[in-house]
């Protein structure tokens, strides 16, 4: 396929957002924010009300989707092509591999054109299958529906659900009794969404967000009463810190843990006892990291204690479980991250990663004998579930790569045997071997070496010809996996280069990835993101100029900054829900997300060098009167985490600097949040809209 020549024509002039002035000063700097006014007063109620929103805010937000949808006339065939295109490669009544648990086996699936999960299970030993929850039918009658946790309880009688029908996050948790398919008078409002049963299935623990939408609360609901009334097991009173909940594989404790993107604490609740009240592991040390597991009289604890980077596995007696009591299990290796370990009742199962590719590692507890899963691809993707069992012998591992379907496999610890249990399906057909899969190594300004995983059709000229769309993210310390897309072969098959750039702020590299990438670091981010576009121009998988660049939440950012720093590199650029305004988020301690996001950036009110560094590079702030290249940004109405304000500031205060390029477009979600649309096809129209746009980017033609 070849990239087709979308219709052009004239734009009508794009919406001129008031001005309206406003100053203020921090460690004796002032600061101009002539679109403050754009924040709502009521964005709290906005976010569960939005019809509560400031009628001219409305408005303004109103036009600036009359204007992207007027510049993206015409294309509405081609973009429908491309829905369907995405779609014929999803089996659309798609399953997953069924888990056993006792007497039953639990999987979700979807029907034929059903745009939501049926959480579903069967006889363990085969049988016809229970729809517990359908949810299609949980969905009608809403704009937006997005289904949280659905957990069953462990005598099997019970499946709490959650759901969310404005896109602000905020979660409601209902019980239904599995075997009449009727939902009981419990109704949990204002929650995180899933749940951890007690093990008599008497009730749950849950997560509760307060009124800036932090989730502090643990509280114990038992079947039958008025949530009002629920018990509040563990608070957090620093706003810095978040809590969530877990459970040990053996199911004998409930981990609460609270933290925020570099110190953790940990707490047990015995989870056969109603009335547990939790006993602390060790107290919060800043910097210091922990996550607990449980085996026998022992808890495994994975770590960063005692300067392990990349981390380490420790023991220690459940009884004295405070760190005078840590002894090595695992040590610390310098470069190879351990990222997660789940202990079954004779194996210790780790997930680690060297070099930006992952192994997962077998233990044999009685004798310490290791064997690892790994693949020889230069980029793929690998994980493991465990499942809802501790006494077994079989984990199930997932691999794939940009050229490679998803595999899901059952291993026999015992044997080492393995079982092909799914191989991703792609209807429209798929042959790997008309692609190629490489890691490219970029050189940044200060010598570190990035890595680059990349996708291209066999046949494509290596001469700087192709167009690339080059994604990028670098924070808190997430990597981008090299798995498999279905949806970005509608660019690869129109002759484009598809490349992640593995930037410093994630851990593709190891811990001191990360830290390279944040606070007075942050701009490693950014550089890294540009060496990455050119060296894959010097090395002609591309050309400047024809990249587009990708990015969203904290890769929103990202996108912003390259915007001011290269734009020249850029055909265009498309930021999804992009957190731009960053010194304004940061100064809001109101906001749901800032003060748990200080160790990510600095705190700038309290510590003027923090100040100093977010200002030097905060998108918003950072915008010259230069030539920009055509940039689209997408975000939703209710997102709680990157508010709306912050794209319709950016988009306003870039169209009144800029000198030349552009156009800037703002496509705003008035039904959803930081996801998007939340059904798995009409998400594949947003998808669509951002792949017509980077072609239209590519002819070097207005959108």
């Amino acid at each position: 396929m070849k990239l087709e020549r979308l219709p052009s024509h004239a734009l009508p002039p794009a919406p001129v957002t008031p001005a309206r002035p406003h100053s203020f000063e921090v460690h004796g700097v002032g600061i101009q924010d002539d679109y403050a006014w754009l924040k709502a007063e009521n964005w709290k109620e906005v976010l569960k009300n939005p019809a509560a929103l400031d009628p001219a805010i409305r408005e303004c937000l109103e036009q600036e989707n009359a204007y992207a949808s007027a510049a993206f006339a015409g294309t509405e065939d081609f973009q429908a092509r491309l829905v369907a295109e995405m779609r014929g490669r999803i089996k659309e009544d798609d399953s997953t591999v069924p888990q056993p648990d006792g007497p039953f086996a639990y999987f979700t699936r979807y029907r034929e054109g059903g745009q939501h999960p049926l959480v579903c299970r069967q006889p363990r030993d085969g049988g016809g299958e229970t729809i517990m929850l359908d949810g299609d039918k949980e969905a009608e009658g809403h704009a937006f529906f997005d289904l949280g946790g659905a957990d069953h309880s462990p005598d099997h009688r019970l499946l709490a659900w959650g759901s969310d029908v404005k896109g602000s996050e905020y979660f409601t948790i209902r019980v239904r009794d599995i075997r009449t398919g009727m939902d009981l008078p419990d109704e949990v409002p204002q929650t995180s969404g899933g749940v951890v049963w007690l093990n008599d299935s008497s009730g749950f623990y849950y997560v509760e967000l307060d009124e800036n939408h932090r989730p502090v609360r643990a509280r114990r609901h038992l079947i039958g009463t008025n949530p009002a009334q629920d018990q509040t097991v563990y608070e957090e009173k620093d706003p810095g810190f978040f809590v969530k909940l877990g459970v040990t594989q053996s199911n004998a404790f409930v981990l609460i843990e609270a933290s925020d993107h570099e110190t953790s604490e940990v707490w047990l609740l015995d989870r056969s006892d109603a009335s547990a009240t939790p006993r602390l592991v060790e107290a919060r040390t800043p910097r210091l990291q922990y996550d607990v597991e449980h085996h026998g009289d022992s808890l495994i604890i994975l770590t960063n204690a005692d300067g392990a980077e990349d981390f380490k596995i420790v023991t220690a007696p459940v009884a004295a479980p405070g760190r005078a009591h840590w002894r090595d299990l695992i040590p610390y290796r310098p470069g190879t991250m351990i990222l997660s370990v789940v202990a079954l009742a004779r194996y210790l199962v780790r997930l680690e990663r060297e070099n930006a590719n992952p192994r997962i590692v077998l233990r044999e507890m009685a004798t310490g004998r290791e064997d690892s899963i790994a693949f020889d691809e230069e980029a793929y993707s690998l994980g493991f579930t465990p499942g809802y069992e501790f006494d077994t012998d079989v984990i199930r591992y997932h691999y794939s790569s940009l050229t490679t379907p998803s595999e899901v496999t059952d291993y026999n610890l015992r044997t080492g045997e393995r079982t092909l249990r799914k191989r991703q399906e792609v209807p429209s057909g798929h042959n790997p071997a008309e692609y190629v899969t490489r890691r490219l190594f970029a050189t940044a300004p200060d010598g570190e070496q990035v890595p680059i995983s990349i996708l291209h059709r066999r046949e494509i000229p290596l001469d700087g010809s192709a167009p690339c769309l080059l994604y990028g993210y670098g924070s808190y310390g997430m990597s981008m996996p090299a798995s498999f897309r279905t949806g970005i072969l509608s660019l690869v098959d129109r002759g484009f280069v598809y490349a992640i750039a593995h930037i410093r702020g994630g851990t593709e590299k190891g811990w001191r990835w990360y830290l390279d990438g944040k606070r007075e670091k942050k701009t490693n981010t950014f550089k890294d993101f540009i060496a990455c576009g050119e060296a894959l121009a010097e090395a002609g998988y591309t050309s400047r100029g024809r990249i587009v660049a990708h990015g969203g939440s904290a890769g929103g950012m990202l996108m912003g900054a390259v915007a001011n720093m290269a734009p020249d590199l850029f055909a265009g650029i498309v930021a999804e829900v992009p957190f731009v305004d960053v010194l304004n988020t940061m100064l809001d301690a109101e906001l749901p997300l800032t003060p748990p996001e200080w160790p990510e950036w600095g705190n700038p009110a309290a510590d003027e060098s923090a100040f100093r560094t977010i200002l030097s590079y905060s998108p918003y702030d950072n915008i010259k009167p230069q030539a920009y290249p055509a940039i689209l940004a997408l975000a939703g109405l209710t997102d709680p985490r990157v508010t709306y304000w912050e794209p319709a500031k950016w988009v306003a205060k870039l169209r009144a600097t800029m000198t030349g390029g552009g156009p800037i477009l703002l496509k705003l979600n008035m039904d959803a949040g930081h996801g998007g649309a939340a059904g798995r096809f009409d998400r594949l129209e947003e998808v669509a809209l951002a792949y017509a746009f980077a072609i239209k980017c590519i002819e070097g033609r207005k959108v």
